[in-house]
Order: C-alpha cells, then structure tokens, then sequence
C-alpha cells in the first residue's frame, strides 16, 4: 500500500497550525469588534461618549497612575467609599500603568490610548494561548474546533466588555493562558515568567501561583531537576514582592489588604456575602445585572464540577482543574463589588472547555448557532453593565 504520507506532510501540519492561530486571532478580534460596536450603540442611545465607557470605572484609576505615577494622584478619584487618602491609589497593580506608561512615552501616544491598544495587543496573545489550551486539551477528534470555540465564548462571555477596555482582565488572562500552557507542556520557564507577569497585574493570580507552586513542587518531588523547583520558588515573586512594596509604602505588613478593606470592602469571607447577595437576588432582585452575576455564580460552580470531570482521566491536565476550581473559590468566597463576579471570572476561562467541547461534537450549524447566541447574549450584558447600570464593574 503506498503511504499517503510525504515529506511534506510536517510542513503542511506546520502551515495548517499557524492558520489554526490565525483563526482564533481572527475570531477573538470579530467577537471584540461585535461587543464593541454593540456598545457604542448602547452609549449613544444613551447620550454617552463611547471612549467614557471604555475608560470608565478603574480605567480612570490605571490613566492616573500612568499618567501621574502612584504619589502624583492627588484629588479626583475616589474609592468605593466615597474617600481618597495617599495611600488609595496603591490598591491597583503595577504592570498595566507601567506599560501604559512606557509605550505612551516610547511612541508620544496619549495614555488612554496606549492602554486600549495594550489591551487589543493582550487580547489576542491571550486568545493564542486559549486557543492553544483548547486545541490539546480533549484530544484530538475536533481539536481546532473546540480550540476555535473556546475562544469564541471567552471572547463573549458576560463582562467581556472589559478585554476591550482599560482594564486588565486582556493583559492578565494573556498571562494566566500562557502560564497554564507551560505547566501542561511542562515549559517551566514560561510558566514562572508569566506567573510572576501575572502577580503584578492582579491579586486574583493568588490563584495560578497557588498552582504554579504546587506544580513545581510536585513535578521535582517525582524527578528531581532545577527548572521545576525554579518555577515553584520564582512563581510567588510579583504577587508577594507588590504586596511587601505596599506595605512598606503604608508601614502595615497587612497594607493592601486594609486598602481593599477599607476603600472597596473587599475581603475573603468564605462565601458569606456572595451566597447572601444571591439568596437576596433569587427572591427580590430588581435589576439583568444582579440576577445575571447571580447566574454567573451557579455556571461557574457547575463548570468547575464540570470541568474536574471532563479532565479526571488526563493526570497531567490537573493544573487546569486546580486554577478553575480556584478562582470559583475565590470569586465566590471573596466579599465587596459583587456586580462584578462574572468579570472577576473571565481569567478563568477553562471552566468554559466542557461547553465547548460538547459543542465541538455537534454539528457545525448547532455549534455556529448556539455560540453565537451566548456570544450575542454577553456581548448584550456587557453593553448594559457599561450603559444601564450605574455602578462599577
């Protein structure tokens, strides 16, 4: 029987991947454009200026501290209380304003933006490792095609208005991929690096650094070599070494974490107020945006259940299951802003892998058309978070 195989069999493998990553590209920037432009129909209908809404909330915050670097913030901006204080700006994470910073000064952009094209630029390093997650975590029967959707439902899920703002949720989810990319692929390096990128960016990468930690040990506990154990000692550096900075700055060891207490009464509670927040809702809410993180709140607990057993039966997938089980802890376990759980979540996007591996099996019009209604129903939520209500996000 003659093989159908030739020498340039990899070379068309290789030609075929890269497409792969062009699609996602092009997807992820398609469902961004549509959540955009949805927006933008939203704010005039609302007499609001589009470029408001995508700076608006902690936006404000990072073009402050861009702009006029942690002391230079003076006056104009308040906390969740109302308050302003010296020491308020230091609840916001470095990296994202530092950029912000250095491209506006490198090419005479202004601020606002150099922090959107940031967040376009992080987006779509993010759907790369989406993507690439995506692609190899089920096998391979319909791997580009559930890669292709997992993007797509990301790039559309409630809230995901804020990849396209002045936010972190691109930069950090870019992060958090490419660092789950690495401990699956066992490329240690890349998952220290984007683990420490992604402690100065969010304290919600308590989380992967939680995993990249447990990994690392584990991994030189089975076969003891150095980039392993590297990994788990280099991984804490961002979170822990910002956190030691600003309480330095405050002369409280506890120093950020009064801030976020005291400024966004923002502090892990075991679930206290989420779970009373969602009980109130159930019965008397009044408003899409409450019962909708409500919602939020029961598929991210399903999907992490979800999740677990999707994966039990792959043992070098583990890292994926710990840090979406983890950020539902966290998410749901953490008090203050709960408007905003269904962003807090959009990091973790493998909870969403069982739905698109179930939609990967099915045939290509059920899959276009039931991702495009959930693409179309977040993109909606997003544009009425921004427009509709009247608190942050």
């Amino acid at each position: 029987m003659t093989t159908l195989l030739s020498p340039a069999a990899p070379a068309a493998a290789r030609v075929s991947g890269r497409l792969g990553y062009l699609r996602a590209a092009g997807i992820y920037l398609g469902v961004r454009v549509l959540g955009v432009v949805l927006l933008a129909v939203f704010a005039a209908d609302n007499g609001q200026p589009l470029l408001d809404r995508l700076t608006a909330w902690d936006g404000q915050w990072y073009l402050a501290i861009a702009d006029q670097g942690y002391g230079g913030i003076t006056h104009g901006l308040v906390d969740a209380e109302g308050h302003f204080a010296p020491h308020t700006p230091l609840a916001f994470f470095p990296l994202y304003p530092f950029l912000m910073h250095a491209l506006a000064t490198g090419t005479g952009l202004d601020s606002t933006t150099a922090g959107l094209l940031i967040s376009v630029v992080a987006g779509i390093a993010a759907a790369l490792g989406v993507y690439r997650l995506g692609r190899i975590a089920g096998g391979e029967p319909g791997a580009e095609r559930r890669g292709l959707l997992l993007v797509a439902l990301w790039a559309g899920a409630p809230l995901s208005i804020t990849l396209s703002m002045v936010y972190t949720e691109a930069l950090f989810t870019a992060f958090v991929a490419w660092a789950l990319v690495g401990l699956v692929e066992k490329r240690w390096m890349l998952a220290a690096l984007c683990c420490v990128a992604a402690g100065l960016t969010r304290p919600t990468a308590v989380v992967l650094v939680g995993v990249v930690v447990f990994a690392g040990i584990v991994a030189f506990a089975r076969a003891p070599r150095p980039a392993p154990l590297l990994a788990a000692l280099a991984a804490p550096v961002g979170l822990v070494g910002y956190w030691l900075w600003v309480a330095q700055q405050t002369g409280s060891l506890f120093g950020w974490f009064d801030l976020e207490w005291h400024g966004w009464h923002t502090r892990f509670d075991l679930g206290r107020e989420t779970f009373g927040f969602v009980g109130e809702q159930l019965v008397q809410g009044r408003s899409v945006m409450e019962v909708g993180n409500v919602f939020v709140v029961f598929l991210a607990l399903a999907a992490a259940v979800l999740l677990a057993l999707r994966l039990r039966d792959r043992p070098g997938w583990w890292p994926l299951i710990a840090f979406g089980a983890g950020m539902v802890v966290l998410v749901a376990g953490t008090a203050g802003i709960p408007f905003a759980k269904a962003r807090f979540l959009l990091p973790g996007f493998v909870l969403l892998l069982p739905l698109a591996q179930g939609l990967s099996g099915r045939r290509t019009s059920t899959a276009v058309a039931a991702t495009a209604g959930l693409v179309l129903l977040g993109c909606w939520f997003s544009a009425y978070a921004l427009t509709g209500w009247h608190y942050a996000i």
